[in-house]
């Protein structure tokens, strides 16, 4: 099956039916939408990264039943790495929100430099 790649502010104006994977050290998220598109958060392991969900902040479920009014993502590597031995890192932030409440993904990915510590958000098709 494959996948299409697309921008997380795809989420903007969905309504999420159903969110599954969603856990801290996860390396998986599908949001399952209303209009029936499914669309997964993961990261293609290559080598010699580790990339996951590091933190939730917010109530997930206040993210289901109502109209996503926000979808960012944001990356930096200024903040601290999680190991002070890591070569390379990223936080990748993705922000949701709904009239209900507002939800932060953090994910961390860190490797010796030379791999993607990027995270992949696709329709499933």
């Amino acid at each position: 099956m494959n996948n299409k790649e697309v921008g997380f502010s795809e989420l903007l104006g969905k309504t999420i039916v159903d969110i599954s994977g969603l856990e801290e050290e996860g390396l998986e998220v599908v949001f399952t939408c209303s209009d029936g598109k499914k669309y997964k958060m993961s990261h293609y392991q290559d080598c010699c990264e580790n990339v996951w969900i590091e933190d939730i902040a917010g109530n997930v479920s206040d993210l289901v039943g109502y109209p996503i009014t926000m979808a960012e993502e944001e990356s930096n590597s200024e903040n601290p790495p999680l190991n002070k031995y890591d070569e390379s890192f990223t936080w990748t932030y993705y922000k949701l929100a709904t009239i209900k409440g507002y939800v932060t993904i953090r994910w961390y990915g860190e490797s010796n430099g030379y791999y993607s510590e990027s995270v992949d958000f696709e329709e499933i098709l």
